[in-house]
């Protein structure tokens, strides 16, 4: 009768006659683990945002906050949709927003500045107007 701790496998090393150093055997693939090594040296460096497009949308907003920065926003905004489409880098959204913000924010304070000269001419008229009684 054959010992059960001997292993019939001409291939079988015992862990304790390698001690601790590597065998010129090679485990075989399983089939059901993937080998992650290799996946994560595939995995390209993710894209760069570009650096116009955060300027554009911090600017609009800073704008949106303090009343001055539309026109930076959308400045930088149209100059890094440009690049996007040269270079193909990310951050096509946040220069649109930017961009978009800015002309909103342009369009708003024109109407506000519109709007106090309306309030003011007519507080001025209406001062000058004397009730008579």
């Amino acid at each position: 009768m054959s010992d059960p701790r001997q292993n019939s496998d001409p291939a079988f090393t015992p862990a304790s006659a390698d001690f601790g150093m590597a065998t010129s055997a090679t485990p075989p693939e399983d089939p059901i683990v993937p080998n992650y090594v290799d996946q994560e040296s595939r995995i390209p460096a993710p894209a760069k945002t570009n650096t116009l497009a955060v300027v554009s949308l911090v600017a609009s907003l800073a704008g949106l906050l303090t009343g001055f920065g539309f026109l930076v926003g959308i400045i930088c905004g149209h100059i890094s949709l440009s690049q996007i489409k040269k270079t193909g880098e990310e951050g096509r959204g946040a220069a649109l927003a930017g961009t978009i913000i800015g002309y909103i924010g342009i369009a708003l304070s024109v109407i506000a500045v519109i709007v106090v000269i309306i309030v003011v001419a007519t507080a001025a008229t209406m001062s000058n107007v004397s009730v008579s009684g």
